[in-house]
């Protein structure tokens, strides 16, 4: 399948005339009726029904139009953007999350990033920590925001933060009534960890936490992300940890309680490529650092 096939019958489907989609396109009738029949063919479906007075859609080629319009849209767009891009007018720039940052600071230093750097595309691409170290070695991304120290020597990490873990449990439960909440009042329960794929991710973190002060987890359940497990909480499944930033995310059905071991927490690591002295990644490398030391918890060292 060509991409001018697909342009070709953008137009027939449109004008629903041979003729006059030729006229539109600016070639001959029928080398356009060889390509949409080669189209067809290459399918194994008929996308028009010629033998109706006038030519209409078959109920694949309206499926097939639709698809194909919304494909081609988005190829332009992107033929556009580069042309941008590679005139100098805009840059490019690609920023890799874990969730639960996105209730902290950073959304707003990117924000403000944005306002005072007009010329660079920001695309916000949501990532594990391992698909975030990936992506970065790929170029896929500039920078990315996580939980999890990735060890690579291509990689650059910031600690911007440690967090506290806070315990989200259902708002029924006995624990929502604690003060502080106990390490053993959740092994009794059903332990939420998320995100279950790509490993290593933030459910280790939780488990080497654990396992460095002597407990074993009993009932677990693995889910994919942090917005699952705060459903499962909320239906009253089970009970999960999340970084302190996450109780800005409010419900009725979920109580957020502190824990008694306050040193159990989940680190906030900005991380680059290795020696990327782009400027656009300099500049945004800045606002984070110091929309980060401007909040009393900030860090903000390289980890070795």
């Amino acid at each position: 399948m060509e991409l001018r096939q697909l342009k070709y019958f953008r137009a027939v489907a449109g004008t629903l005339n041979f003729s006059k989609a030729a006229e539109q396109l600016h070639i001959a009738q029928p080398p356009l009726s060889r390509q949409i029949q080669q189209l067809e063919d290459e399918l194994g479906v008929r996308l028009l029904d010629r033998s109706s007075r006038p030519m209409r859609l078959t109920n694949a080629g309206v499926f097939f139009h639709e698809q194909s319009v919304r494909l081609l849209e988005r190829i332009e767009a992107i033929r556009d953007e580069t042309r941008r891009l590679g005139s100098g007018a805009r840059r490019w720039m690609g920023v890799g999350f874990a969730p639960s940052i996105l209730y902290d600071f950073i959304p707003q230093a990117i924000r403000q990033f944005s306002l005072d750097n007009g010329s660079v595309e920001t695309s916000l691409l949501e990532l594990t920590s391992v698909q975030q170290a990936e992506a970065l070695k790929a170029g896929r991304i500039d920078i990315g925001f996580g939980r999890l120290r990735i060890e690579d020597e291509a990689l650059e990490n910031v600690l911007l933060a440690e967090e506290p873990l806070v315990a989200a449990v259902p708002a029924g439960s006995p624990l929502a009534a604690e003060g502080r909440i106990v390490l053993e009042a959740l092994l009794e329960e059903v332990l939420l960890l998320y995100p279950a794929s790509p490993r290593p991710s933030f459910i280790d973190q939780v488990l080497q936490q654990f396992a460095a002060r002597g407990y074993r987890i009993g009932k677990s359940l693995e889910t994919n992300g942090l917005q699952t497990a705060i459903g499962l909480v909320a239906a009253g499944m089970g009970v999960t940890l999340v970084p302190q930033c996450v109780q800005r995310l409010r419900r009725d059905d979920i109580v957020y309680r502190p824990l008694a071991d306050r040193k159990l927490g989940a680190a906030l690591i900005m991380t680059t490529r290795a020696g990327d002295g782009a400027d656009h990644v300099l500049k945004l490398r800045a606002t984070i650092v110091n929309a980060c030391m401007a909040r009393s918890r900030g860090t903000c060292r390289p980890l070795p």
